[in-house]
């Protein structure tokens, strides 16, 4: 999997002129499911984004994680981060298919809410604008196909 994680005061995904998801402060996560990931893999990321110290403490150090400031994830599909950008045209043959990708991106969800967060989200495959106003800015890359 790979995730682009964004500490955001706030954020939104609409679909169609509707608001699908909205978060105060928290995290924005742009998710992405490759063709290897199991629901073990699901499972450490969500692990890992929501113990994420990256939010400051009273002495403006990254110091504190989600549950210690009560914020949200937004969690938004987004099988482009599996491009190949070899070409001018990227190609997206590198993402899991869907029928393998959407349990694996609603068990990450699912993580996180049996951790007590509030977790918003997408919907996945479609066409989707997402507003965020960013905090930091502070954004992380994960892949599981490194070590987390």
């Amino acid at each position: 999997m790979r995730a682009v994680v964004t500490r955001v005061a706030g954020a939104s995904v609409t679909i169609a002129g509707n608001v699908n998801g909205r978060i105060g402060r928290g995290f924005l996560v742009l998710l992405g499911v490759g063709p290897n990931d199991t629901e073990e893999t699901a499972d450490r990321l969500a692990e890992k984004i929501c113990n994420l110290r990256v939010f400051e403490d009273e002495n403006g150090k990254m110091n504190l994680n989600l549950e210690q400031t009560g914020g949200a994830l937004l969690v938004v599909s987004q099988f482009t981060l599996y491009a190949d950008t070899s070409s001018r045209r990227p190609g997206f043959t590198g993402a899991a298919k869907p029928d393998a990708a959407i349990p694996l991106y609603e068990r990450f969800m699912a993580h996180c809410r049996e951790r007590g967060f509030d977790v918003q989200h997408g919907e996945f495959g479609a066409d989707m604008q997402v507003d965020s106003r960013n905090d930091g800015p502070v954004t992380i890359l994960f892949d599981t196909e490194r070590p987390l």
